[in-house]
């Protein structure tokens, strides 16, 4: 069985899947496992087959061209190399066929849904719609750990999980011997509501945090799983029985995001994925030669697959000050290599190479029921394609060693930075539009907002929790009095009800004050409610805290710049590792 026929019978050369539709003068994708069936009942409608240009690709170590030379026969004798007169139906040879441009943008179209988003670390995903595919896939009933389903009008949120548990052949020698398996390498992989920019956020392995109880399948049924308090992030999926549910609730309890799906791969899959695409090219700054990886390269640049392209992202001692973290970064700027050739024209274009892809992504995938199936994906992959690699920026959850350590092993949360983080990705703001979104913000305020500001001292408001976050109102007022200098400010406890945006309510002649409290809690313009009447007396403003309220201090617009010292690598950035 050659390297195109793994997992498809009848050893059907991917080649030989595409003929000519004479009604339409395209090469149409046959998905039937029948090599003999005629041109002419190939180019039958069925709503799953795809066009494609008749542009050149490798196949099966031969070049060809698109659909594949070999020969075929026909009903009314030899077949002919694929072209305009195999297999074709008498009279239709003067029908007009449609310009190669437009098959080329439906090839793109296709191919785009299956190669849509790639996010690897030992975790890898990639997407292909084809039924026969179904088969490979294995899903995870997360039981209401998720969203319930992305929605096409809002953001997304993917969890991307690398286990180290030893599953696959060749891979013994990795990971924790007769261990469940870690979440080894956590993305949370936010995608923006209108599809313009993607944020990816690795989460370190060994954070410090606490895992929530979570409900999760066991081979007894479904059982509550109790959490534990300040323990390494990777424990939270596979240790006491954990699922990947059980990671996506801790993610949220971090990051403040609600994840929709997750999607989890072994070590396998950089290998068969890598393998598949023509491997990736990566670039290194010094020779490397890692005894505990294997990796072995020159200085300068590679195209790295299989058991090297493991190595390489598993590599720890190579680059940087040897850390989880510097691992962290190569793993992003392979990530980022990974992205630009799935998208490139020489695997959007190749036929062979999407569907070893399709099959080996299939085979490495582990999901939620809620994508489980070969539609799903496509739906999601659909949504993920619309995203420019240029847009897409990772990152790493801002962390400081941990404290409470002599020894320096594990890792904390910087609140300082990481707020404001989790702050632009719940608010839908890239990393990659800062410079946009503080504009427009500016323009924003400048029109609503143009004016004096009173000193802090000098601010009256009473601050009420409408957000349905317990103790939201006591939180503000001790931020807006022991950090801000508003002494002047009362808590009035809980609205009359749960409103979802945050309101503050003011008189004319209290314009000044509104501004100033504005500036300091990140208010939007369409915040800010001006009366017609002025305030008498000690009367103080309204400041109704909504759905959109984050925590004390942090912007309820999302800070329009990204945190100074956060780490980012452009998945449109060609970086070397150092």
């Amino acid at each position: 069985m050659d390297a195109h026929s793994r997992g498809r019978a009848d050893d059907i050369d991917p080649a030989d899947q595409w003929v000519l539709n004479p009604q339409t003068g395209n090469y149409e994708l046959r998905l039937d496992r029948s090599a003999g069936q005629s041109s002419s009942s190939a180019g039958t409608p069925t709503g799953r087959r795809s066009t494609a240009a008749n542009s050149k690709t490798r196949s099966g170590g031969r070049t060809a061209d698109v659909p594949g030379q070999r020969r075929r026969r026909t009903a009314d004798g030899p077949g002919v190399p694929g072209g305009a007169g195999a297999g074709t139906p008498a009279g239709s040879a003067g029908r007009r066929k449609r310009k190669p441009q437009k098959a080329r943008k439906k090839a793109l179209t296709w191919t785009g849904g299956v190669t849509a988003f790639v996010v690897v670390g030992t975790g890898v995903a990639a997407y292909a719609y084809y039924e026969h595919l179904n088969g490979n896939i294995s899903t995870v009933d997360v039981a209401g750990a998720g969203s319930g389903g992305f929605k096409k009008d809002q953001a997304i949120n993917i969890l991307v999980i690398g286990t180290d548990k030893r599953t696959g052949d060749g891979n013994e020698g990795y990971g924790d011997k007769n261990s469940p398996g870690h979440a080894d390498t956590t993305i949370l992989f936010h995608v923006s509501k209108d599809r313009t920019n993607a944020t990816a956020l690795s989460i370190p392995r060994d954070l410090m945090t606490d895992i929530p109880d979570c409900e999760t399948n066991t081979p007894e049924g479904k059982k509550v799983i109790p959490g534990q308090r300040n323990v390494r992030f990777n424990t939270s999926l596979g240790q006491n029985e954990r699922d990947p549910g059980c990671t996506m609730r801790t993610v949220k309890e971090i990051t403040g995001l609600t994840v929709d799906h997750f999607m989890m791969a072994d070590f396998n899959a950089v290998k068969t994925l890598t393998t598949a695409i023509g491997g990736v090219e990566v670039c290194v700054a010094k020779d490397v030669d890692d005894k505990r990886s294997k990796l072995k390269l020159s200085k300068g640049t590679h195209i790295i697959e299989g058991e090297d392209a493991l190595a390489f992202v598993r590599t720890r001692h190579a680059f940087g000050n040897e850390s989880d973290l510097d691992r962290i970064q190569t793993q992003q700027q392979f990530l980022s290599s990974m992205i630009r050739k799935m998208k490139s024209s020489d695997t959007l274009t190749s036929p062979s190479k999407m569907l070893d892809l399709a099959e080996a992504a299939t085979k490495a995938l582990t999901v939620d029921t809620g994508i489980g199936s070969i539609n799903k994906l496509r739906d999601l992959g659909t949504e993920l394609a619309k995203v420019n690699p240029k847009n897409i920026t990772f990152t790493t959850l801002p962390v400081i060693d941990n404290p409470a350590e002599q020894v320096k092993a594990t890792v904390v949360v910087n609140e300082e930075k990481a707020q404001p983080l989790f702050s632009m990705m719940q608010n839908d703001i890239s990393l990659t539009e800062v410079k946009k979104k503080e504009k427009e913000a500016k323009t924003a305020q400048a029109a609503l907002l143009k004016g004096p500001r009173a000193n802090a001292g000098d601010v009256r408001v009473d601050v009420y929790n409408g957000s349905g976050k317990t103790g939201a109102a006591q939180r503000t007022l001790d931020w807006l009095q022991n950090q801000q200098g508003v002494y002047k400010s009362t808590n009035k406890s809980n609205a009359p009800q749960v409103i979802e945006k945050t309101t503050l309510e003011f008189a004319p002649n209290q314009a000044d004050q509104a501004r100033k409290l504005a500036d300091l809690m990140g208010l939007p313009a369409a915040a800010l409610k001006q009366g017609t009447k002025d305030a008498e007396g000690l009367q103080a403003m309204v400041l109704t805290l909504g759905g959109d309220f984050k925590g004390a201090g942090i912007p309820i617009t999302g800070p329009a710049k990204a945190p100074d010292g956060v780490q980012k690598v452009e998945a449109d950035k060609r970086v070397c590792a150092k």
